[in-house]
């Protein structure tokens, strides 16, 4: 109750700055995190984009494309096929006013071009029993090669009585990325993003702090295709191999032991559609920057929920629903004693993130997008001092249309070929813990508002 009750309180403040009229707009239309898309699943099961992904183009994943990752990449209709692909995504990015420095070496205050990102992949099943993936990317932004998304498998299929249980360990390198469902950030919408986009500075660690900077072990079942029950634990890579790899070592530092990680979810048949609820859990304690001259470390304890629904209509249009709450609490104990003299509450923050997203498909291939964000906590002197409320709190909705052409697989350009265009418009109600004047310097949040379109190719 009280989640909504925050997101009609997010709804009323953006309706009080004048978006009402595209609130209406967008559910009239509907009456990099990182992008994935990786055409040779497709080739290996002979089946078209469509068949595993919402709008025939990866990553929001169908409940067909949820079990084949859950099986462990594993289904194949031929004896074998190239396991590569690539992937580009370029856009044009515009803010309502001109960030106050160029927010890349290369880049302009404002209307720029990008390259946002290219991705190579080996990805496919190898026997019976193992599968995944591994990516690499470039990025055009701050022009250096690393490591991207990692999913490794190993699976077996046993039955108790007559119930089919799906037993797999696997290897990731980010919390979340081995998951099936589009509720965690790992996978959540925006699909594609631009990393010149103006961004709030406070975000919850599980938010992608750790990406690329872990790797975790994970034991699993998929019981019936209903249960889905996940352990895991991640530890950090030394410092060379991580630098080595193209990532920075030192952000947000090392992990001490092993962060544990837990994961349910139940998956079942309701009004046509298939439903989800599921919660998730993840405790951190890191020496920030590689720090051990405090003694002491930065602690995260993430709790969340998270709920999803999807209908493949009569129609051929497609109609889904995510959501998740997450609330972490943060003992910087680290951090704090880094900063020098700091008040008696420096250590202790906590931030709560809202997101929920609706999707409409027309014929599977035209889809609209709403999505609402809302992050706030309690006010910090120590923590948030460059904004005027002393708050972390940011708010506000991005719309998205887009179209993808050839996600049946009859593209003139071979059935490995496809692609996707389309429009995104995110409007801030809040932006560092106020809608105006939120850095004491006159700046408002709709001074971020940030229009963005992207063509998004994979081979």
């Amino acid at each position: 109750m009280a989640a909504l009750q925050r997101l009609t309180s997010v709804l009323r403040r953006l309706g009080r700055v004048g978006l009402a009229p595209l609130f209406a707009l967008g559910f009239s239309g509907l009456a990099a995190g990182s992008a994935l898309a990786v055409p040779s699943f497709a080739i290996q099961t002979d089946h078209p984009c469509q068949a595993c992904h919402v709008g025939g183009f990866g990553p929001q994943l169908t409940p067909y494309g949820r079990d084949f990752k859950l099986h462990g990449y594993i289904e194949r209709a031929g004896p074998w096929n190239v396991p590569f692909s690539a992937m580009a995504v370029a856009s044009y990015l515009r803010t309502s006013k001109d960030q106050a420095s160029p927010p890349a070496n290369g880049f302009s205050t404002n209307n720029n071009a990008a390259l946002d990102q290219v991705s190579l992949f080996l990805a496919g099943g190898l026997g019976p029993h193992l599968g995944g993936f591994v990516q690499t990317t470039y990025d055009g932004v701050a022009k250096a090669w690393s490591w991207d998304n990692l999913d490794l498998r190993a699976t077996t299929v046993t039955h108790i009585k007559d119930t089919e249980v799906v037993l797999g360990l696997g290897l990731n390198n980010s919390p979340g990325v081995q998951d099936a469902w589009n509720t965690l950030p790992a996978w959540g919408f925006p699909y594609t993003r631009s990393a010149l986009a103006p961004s709030p500075s406070a975000s919850p660690l599980y938010l992608g702090g750790l990406a690329q900077k872990t790797l975790g072990a994970s034991a699993y079942a998929w019981i019936n295709s209903a249960v889905y029950v996940e352990v895991a634990g991640y530890g950090s890579p030394n410092r060379s191999s991580l630098a080595r790899l193209g990532a920075d070592p030192f952000a947000p530092g090392d992990i001490k032991g092993l962060a544990p990680y837990g994961r349910v979810a139940l998956q079942g048949k309701v009004a046509g559609g298939t439903v989800e609820v599921g919660a998730f859990g993840m405790r951190t304690d890191i020496h920030p920057g590689r720090d051990r001259l405090t003694g002491a470390t930065d602690r995260y304890d993430d709790l969340g929920l998270d709920s999803s629904y999807q209908n493949a209509l009569d129609s051929g249009d497609v109609l889904s629903f995510d959501a998740r709450i997450l609330r972490e609490r943060q003992t910087l104990s680290a951090t704090c004693a880094l900063m020098g003299p700091v008040g008696p509450n420096c250590a202790d923050a906590r931030l709560t993130d809202l997101r929920a997203d609706v999707s409409y498909y027309w014929r599977d291939k035209v889809g609209a997008t709403i999505a609402l964000f809302d992050t706030y906590g309690p006010a910090n002197a120590d923590l948030y001092p460059d904004n005027r409320t002393l708050k972390p709190d940011s708010s506000g909705v991005t719309l998205q249309l887009d179209g993808t052409p050839w996600g049946e697989g009859k593209s003139p350009l071979g059935p490995r070929f496809n692609m996707r265009v389309g429009v995104q418009y995110t409007l801030y109600s809040r932006f560092n813990g106020a809608s105006k004047n939120f850095d004491g310097a006159g700046a408002n949040a709709s001074d971020n508002n940030t229009m963005r379109i992207f063509a998004w190719f994979a081979y």
